[in-house]
């Protein structure tokens, strides 16, 4: 099955399993990229499983940003770069018949205007697409 190149954030997309991301924070890798830090693991597909091959979820320290506004505009302008540019990844993970997870966090203190959220996204997915590749050559 190829990986159509729709430029979607559907529902099974999106990370919401509590149980997944508790798996996540606890048994996950993490990197930053600032201003984001990146939570991320890799499972093996199962072949009923009716979820999508890579599943995200976005937050935003309440801490820092007190208004709600702020932080759903923050995690909009993560969506919107993500979803804009997350195709790759996800041929590159098709191809390999694994999973994955991914957790974006803001770190950063300022509100960030498009440009710069989506400078970011694609340096991390760019990563996360080699972390793949170096992650199935190593278990072949």
């Amino acid at each position: 099955m190829a990986v159509k190149r729709s430029f979607t954030l559907s529902n099974k997309e999106r990370l919401k399993s509590r149980k997944l991301v508790e798996q996540l924070f606890s048994e996950g890798k993490s990197f930053s990229s600032f201003p984001f830090r990146i939570y991320y693991l890799f499972t093996k597909t199962p072949a009923n499983y009716s979820a999508s091959i890579l599943q995200a979820g976005f937050g935003v320290s309440a801490k820092i940003f007190k208004k709600a506004a702020e932080r759903n505009r923050i995690k909009r302008l993560t969506k919107e770069a993500y979803r804009l540019n997350k195709t790759d990844l996800q041929i590159g993970l098709q191809t390999k018949e694994k999973q994955l997870i991914i957790f974006f966090i803001y770190t950063g203190k300022e509100l960030p205007n498009f440009e710069v959220v989506k400078e970011k996204v694609i340096v991390i997915l760019k990563k996360l697409t080699s972390i793949t590749n170096e992650n199935h050559s190593s278990n072949t």
